[in-house]
């Protein structure tokens, strides 16, 4: 390493020092994360996102009952190194047709010997989220083969849409790497 690139890199790091007691964005991360994901009504019929700058943490995404997106957010205010949380989540209408589509999607994704496994656990990973007659299928897989297989099983009911979202592992690694 010549010596220029070794001093800006010496500058750099003093002009900017980390502080031991503020948490990296990828640690708060991963806290929202997991207030979200134990969160008792948190089911595979909601989605939800975050994004985290220097503590303030965007939330996303769509549940199924009002008392949902207000829960989570008081959870995740409460996370160490949370200084706002800004709630975009957005509140799905309430529908039997919508209902009944989501149960029968998920019934069919969970049951398909492809991606049964995606089941398991207390949190599956495969999100159904239905709006109006729309899928968009939320969540992580292992590989493109299982995102494939679970939207052409999504595809296969009166949904007016099938919208894939669906990330694999490695997708969502190098996702993270960047936080």
């Amino acid at each position: 390493m010549s010596r220029w690139l070794l001093s800006a890199l010496l500058v750099l790091g003093l002009a900017a020092p980390a502080r031991a007691d503020e948490p990296s964005n990828l640690a708060v991360f991963n806290d929202v994360s997991k207030q979200v994901q134990q969160y008792a009504f948190f089911t595979i019929f909601d989605a939800v996102h975050a994004s985290i700058d220097n503590g303030v943490v965007t939330l996303s995404g769509k549940v199924t009952m009002p008392y949902k997106a207000t829960d989570i957010a008081k959870r995740v205010a409460k996370v160490d190194g949370v200084t706002q949380v800004r709630n975009q989540i957005q509140v799905l209408p309430v529908s039997q047709f919508d209902n009944e589509l989501r149960l029968r999607i998920a019934r069919a994704i969970y049951r398909n010997s492809s991606l049964s496994m995606y089941g398991i656990g207390a949190n599956p990973s495969i999100h159904i989220i239905v709006e109006r007659g729309h899928v968009t299928l939320d969540g992580v897989v292992n590989n493109d083969m299982d995102r494939t297989i679970a939207r052409m099983v999504a595809a296969q009911f009166e949904a007016f849409s099938v919208k894939n979202d669906l990330k694999t592992t490695e997708e969502v690694k190098q996702e993270l790497e960047k936080l």
